[in-house]
């Protein structure tokens, strides 16, 4: 497959996708082997193949490239001595996924795993935000679970102890999913697009505090029916939603300022945080596919706290910067000013909006 090609089917990912591709690992310590299976998105195949300007003539070649380059780009160590693994198989698993079985030769049991990965790393998603995988990672002992839920980054790579506490299991899973939802709201443009543009229409404190209350009420909600596995949508619907959102509460502040608050404006923030809500939830709930729901539950809290965080590190500066803006103003004109950077900064915001809208319905 040429690269040409590979970027016509990569436009829609570059577009809408965090710069984040999550996948599954399960990785069980066999008698003589360890034995990965590596659930990854077809959405990184394409990134690395487009960018690494692969010669693949076929989707079956660019999984099959794609696979060694994951062997050399993951890394890892059983009781500190590097294990070499070779691809033992190749399937599709659904149209979103492709699973690769690794194998490799152990001389004895491990005590302990140590993983590392850097994939993707070397491709830019944007200048200085270089794209990311990261996996949901299950430890077995001869196909028994002995760790569930863990996460791998490339800031954060996984020690797996076989004899370790279930109270460090959970510790270590929570503050790695508690970063994880910062990282996807810090390097989100859809998201942020969305709640940026909320703030540059408030003017107190309270309104603020009220506007990112329902956002925060309505994405929490759908990210639990998600785990509950009680409302999932497919990303063809939730994409142009969130996309739409982004345009019309950009365009209100431009066209209709006065609209831009009060009861009307929460409800369409509660409307449209419930698709940003499945936003959230897609991909990461796709890679805990067949976990413990308990587990599920204590990796989203932390997720949807990291979430939180980030958004808190947007949105105060922001908002603060306009009081500060009113504050300066000449002593006549505060609310001229106040309303020409709303309008000029939502205009812009609407702009970027209408582009991930026709990608999404394009």
């Amino acid at each position: 497959m040429n690269r040409f090609l590979m970027l016509l089917l990569l436009w829609p990912v570059l577009v809408f996708a965090h710069p984040v591709s999550q996948g599954a690992l399960a990785i069980d310590v066999a008698s003589g082997q360890l034995i990965v299976q590596a659930k990854v998105s077809t959405e990184e195949v394409f990134v690395s193949s487009a960018f690494a300007d692969s010669q693949s003539q076929s989707l079956a070649e660019a999984w099959r490239e794609h696979a060694q380059y994951f062997l050399r780009h993951v890394h890892i160590q059983a009781d500190q001595q590097e294990l070499v693994g070779q691809v033992q198989g190749i399937s599709e698993a659904g149209s979103e996924h492709i699973l690769y079985t690794f194998v490799y030769p152990l001389a004895a049991a491990p005590k302990q795993l140590r993983i590392s990965q850097n994939l993707l790393n070397e491709f830019m998603y944007a200048p200085g935000n270089p794209w990311e995988a990261s996996f949901v990672v299950r430890m077995l002992a001869q196909g028994q679970a002995q760790q569930q839920g863990q996460l791998l980054t490339a800031k954060q790579p996984l020690t797996l102890t076989l004899a370790d506490s279930s109270a460090n299991d959970l510790s270590r899973m929570f503050g790695a999913y508690l970063a994880h939802g910062v990282n996807h709201i810090l390097t989100g443009y859809d998201h942020l697009l969305f709640i940026i543009a909320l703030v540059l229409a408030t003017v107190t404190l309270w309104d603020l505090i009220k506007v990112i209350s329902v956002f925060t009420l309505a994405h929490t909600l759908t990210l639990t029916l998600s785990v509950l596995d009680i409302v999932r949508l497919p990303s063809a619907v939730v994409e142009p939603m969130i996309a739409g959102s982004i345009v019309l509460v950009a365009l209100v502040n431009v066209f209709w300022p006065q609209q831009s608050r009060g009861g009307l404006r929460l409800l369409t923030v509660f409307f449209f945080g419930l698709f940003h809500g499945l936003g959230f939830a897609g991909g990461l709930l796709d890679a805990m596919a067949g976990m413990p729901v308990q587990t599920i539950g204590w990796a989203i809290a932390a997720f949807s706290l990291g979430v939180e965080l980030g958004h808190q590190v947007i949105v105060l500066p922001i908002f603060f910067a306009l009081q500060q803006l009113v504050r300066f103003s000449p002593a006549d004109k505060p609310r001229q000013y106040r309303l020409a950077v709303m309008r000029g900064g939502s205009l812009v915001i609407s702009l970027a909006g209408m582009v991930y809208l026709w990608a999404a319905v394009g």
